[in-house]
């Protein structure tokens, strides 16, 4: 079983404690509070979080990082991709969260689009009459930025990966076929996240297989599939979904995480997952230290399974 569970790392990240993209209220809490309960739980990784929210000078957040014994993994970082007019601040951007990345020796960095109010208002109903979505000249932008991302994360010795994300332009199955022949010609990883994945028609089982050459990274989301047939009925935004609690604590949710690591296990994974329960600052009626414990908790569970049926 030792074998089996070394294999599987798992990480936590901001965004459980409703830590949003750019700063707002949530952003007020203490972050040395967090990572104190990510280190309560069980935890020995975590991601940067939006850029900002932790300290960025690496001399302030190192050593609150060892302390902990917490491995800094990569932030994520959601830009403009199609865009053509944003690519300078892409790749600026890129270089800022890199170069604090590199310098605390975190492997990834996680590129995303940026969320955008017209798909916003389609979330998890992409097939739907209307929706917006990319022209051909847009996708071959897409494959440019990501290509200059790429050098740029090359030269900070980070893997660049990508995160198919609800209320973007790359969040179906379909989309993300669409992105990884947009960028053939990189080596562009994917981080695939299992709630987003669900949240876009997708299913995780078949997405790390699908992509098993390319899947670097892993984000574990639960998803209460009640909640988010709701939230098509009612169009609701993907915030709006958050707030009703589209997202559960990981293993109270509908997701087959039994299944999804299965596949992970015969498909060479070896690596990091990172525990994410998006929620509303303020809103949650279970702590965020109580959930991100509970969510480990059955992770670790359902690891050991895979270990025990491994050696009979």
């Amino acid at each position: 079983m030792g074998g089996i569970t070394e294999r599987f790392l798992f990480a936590c990240a901001p965004d459980s404690w409703g830590v949003l993209d750019y700063p707002g209220p949530s952003w007020e809490q203490s972050y040395e509070k967090m990572l104190d309960e990510m280190m309560e739980a069980g935890y020995t990784g975590t991601e940067l979080g939006p850029y900002g929210f932790f300290p960025t000078d690496p001399k302030a957040l190192q050593p609150q990082l060892q302390k902990r014994k917490l491995k800094l993994l990569a932030s994520f970082v959601p830009v403009k991709m199609t865009d053509p007019s944003a690519g300078a601040d892409v790749i600026e951007r890129i270089r800022k969260v890199g170069n604090l990345l590199a310098t605390l020796k975190a492997p990834f960095l996680v590129m995303a689009d940026d969320q955008s109010s017209e798909r916003n208002a389609f979330s998890g109903r992409v097939h739907d009459p209307g929706c917006p979505t990319l022209t051909a000249a847009q996708w071959k932008h897409v494959g440019k930025i990501v290509a200059d991302a790429e050098k740029v994360a090359k030269e900070f010795g980070l893997d660049l990966v990508f995160h198919p994300h609800v209320a973007t332009y790359v969040e179906t199955p379909e989309e993300c076929e669409r992105f990884f022949d947009a960028t053939s010609h990189t080596n562009v990883g994917l981080c695939l996240d299992t709630g987003h994945c669900v949240y876009g028609y997708g299913d995780s089982v078949k997405e790390a297989e699908k992509y098993k050459n390319k899947l670097r990274l892993v984000h574990i989301k639960d998803c209460d599939v009640k909640v988010l047939e709701e939230a098509r009925k009612k169009k609701w935004t993907f915030e709006e979904a958050i707030e009703h609690k589209v997202f559960t604590i990981i293993g109270q949710g509908s997701i087959d995480f039994p299944t999804f690591f299965r596949a992970l296990l015969k498909n060479g994974y070896s690596g990091w997952s990172v525990v994410e329960q998006d929620v509303k600052f303020g809103a949650t009626e279970i702590p965020p230290k109580v959930s991100v414990a509970a969510s480990l908790r059955y992770l670790t569970g359902v690891i050991q399974q895979l270990g025990s049926a491994a050696k009979a």
